[in-house]
């Protein structure tokens, strides 16, 4: 299977983990070998709930056996998304009401980029450096990282770039600007949190100009961080709020929410301002919304901030030199690449899944189920620590 793998399947690097998958329940990943995976990164923060949610795939399989996809979105009232959209805008604040289903999170940027600008009718995007906000030609515009994006030029033109946590640079937000993208936390980067009330004077910048402010909440939503949403531990409500990988517990998914009048915008002059066929897919609508009861019934966000100690308590070792992120969002920051490269693939040999950050070679990524038990924290744990220590022997 691993040379088909390799012949026919489109690789993303020339040396792919190529880890053969048998199946997968809740915190850990079983290849065609037997052998059990404790998985510590979630599908880069995308299975919530773990693999094969009792809950999430008894939605799934009503939902299949009932209809699965009927019309292009938009066209059709499908329970599924009324009821999951409905939920959502009952836990966000005011002005936060209405939600465009798409298929991922990157799609869900090229929808907000495309509302900034034809609410404000002006053209600037502004960005931050090293910021990640997807590959499509919109979203890979707001990367703020040369070296991936120079061999796919001309990008969509008039971004301009910001540095993270940087007040000085908050003058370059003008009268020309029509949205301010930003990750609430900066995931590629290496989980750098805003510092010093920062999300708060750009939301003050922003009001100031007329520009939008749109926050990427695609990696640190869903109870990640200890709150719903990240940007609730900074109160700073965005004008237009992106969201994607853990909404539906490993199922393809992305959204834009932002008012109802800012998103009726999208449906005149022209019409079909934003169209998908398979945005609001009522299967993973299901998914999403079983998802999202399962993250708000239960103690699993307030647990996050709990799990998060436990992290922080048992991973001190010489080679970790600081553990940045918030809640289950963490990386370790290391020495060097050498050591970071060397922990993810030993600890892979010793049944334990890391992975790595886009932008920052000495970082390992820590982001598992919300629902992983303190025992298995524990395990992995004592596992990163004995590879750390055989590696400085």
């Amino acid at each position: 299977m691993k040379n088909d793998f390799l012949k026919y399947q489109a690789q993303t690097t020339p040396h792919p983990l190529a880890l053969e998958i048998s199946h997968a329940k809740g915190s850990y990943i079983y290849d065609t070998g037997g052998n059990a995976y404790l998985d510590f990164v979630a599908g880069v923060s995308a299975c919530s709930l773990g693999h094969c949610h009792p809950s999430v795939v008894k939605a799934v399989q009503e939902q299949t056996e009932a209809y699965m996809h009927v019309m292009v979105y938009g066209e059709y009232v499908q329970k599924p998304a009324v009821d999951y959209t409905k939920l959502l805008a009952s836990l966000l604040p005011d002005g936060l009401e209405t939600t465009y289903l798409v298929n991922s999170g990157t799609e869900a940027i090229e929808g907000a980029i495309k509302l900034a600008r034809r609410m404000t009718g002006r053209s600037q995007l502004i960005s931050a450096r090293h910021a990640y906000h997807g590959n499509t030609m919109g979203s890979l515009s707001l990367m703020g990282f040369e070296e991936r994006k120079a061999a796919f030029r001309p990008l969509i033109p008039d971004v301009s770039f910001i540095q993270f946590n940087s007040e000085e640079d908050l003058t370059k937000i003008t009268a020309k600007t029509a949205g301010v993208v930003l990750e609430t936390i900066q995931g590629g980067a290496g989980f750098i949190k805003p510092k010093n009330a920062y999300l708060k004077k750009v939301r003050e910048r922003c009001n100031e100009t007329g520009a939008l402010l749109i926050l990427d909440e695609i990696q640190p939503g869903f109870g990640r961080t200890g709150k719903l949403f990240a940007f609730e531990h900074y109160d700073c409500v965005p004008d237009i709020l992106v969201m994607g990988k853990g909404m539906a517990s490993g199922l393809p998914v992305g959204a834009f929410t932002a008012s109802r009048k800012m998103m009726a915008s999208l449906q005149n002059n022209p019409k079909l301002g934003h169209i998908t066929t398979f945005g609001g897919n009522p299967v993973i609508a299901a998914a999403c919304l079983a998802t999202l009861r399962e993250i708000t019934e239960t103690k699993l966000i307030a647990q996050t901030l709990d799990k998060e100690m436990v992290f922080r308590k048992l991973l001190k070792h010489s080679s970790i030199k600081e553990i940045r992120g918030k809640g289950l969002m963490l990386a370790l920051i290391l020495e060097n690449s050498d050591i970071a490269n060397h922990l993810v693939l030993s600890c892979a040999q010793k049944g334990l899944i890391l992975f790595w950050l886009l932008f920052e070679p000495k970082a390992v990524r820590i982001s598992p189920p919300l629902t992983i038990s303190i025992d298995e924290i524990e395990k992995g744990c004592g596992t990163i620590l004995e590879v750390l220590t055989q590696y400085e022997q």
